[in-house]
């Protein structure tokens, strides 16, 4: 079954992208730091304004620029497997994304992502968790709204 198109139209939103077979190659601190280091490598093509990288998948927040949602992942996702070197595919097939619409729904994913690694029991505080932008170790955007 073909993936269908997405339109490419401007705007923030929250992306959520799995790793195949949810294998949780990001409980390794060598490899969610690979992937903040390629998220933080291809900003020139988009706004950052959040992130958190599970064990198994990972949240963005972030606003294209100069190209695509669509491209956006592929370099965020090719970017990343290119540096993995995994004999294996890396990450699922597509992506899930949500167009953001106003403040309010910036605010609420802003929190999703925040309380994320506390929901899957990883961390007691959202501040502990070592790759999430509540602690940004890589420089975050402003969300311009509209």
């Amino acid at each position: 079954m073909a993936i269908p198109a997405r339109t490419a139209r401007p705007g923030t939103y929250f992306v959520t992208s799995l790793v195949t077979n949810r294998r949780r190659i990001f409980q390794v601190a060598r490899n969610a730091e690979l992937f903040l280091d390629t998220l933080d490598h291809y900003r020139e093509n988009y706004f950052l304004h959040a992130y958190v990288v599970m064990p198994d998948h990972i949240h963005l927040l972030l606003t294209p620029t100069q190209i695509t949602l669509e491209r956006t992942m592929q370099l965020i996702k090719g970017g990343f497997s290119h540096r993995f070197h995994s004999s294996q595919p890396v990450w699922q097939r597509g992506f899930t994304d949500h167009r953001i619409r106003n403040e309010e729904e910036y605010a609420m994913r802003l929190q999703y992502i925040a309380q994320n690694p506390v929901r899957a029991r990883l961390c007691p505080t959202a501040e502990e968790y070592l790759y999430s932008s509540v602690k940004p170790t890589i420089r975050l955007d402003e969300y311009l709204s509209g």
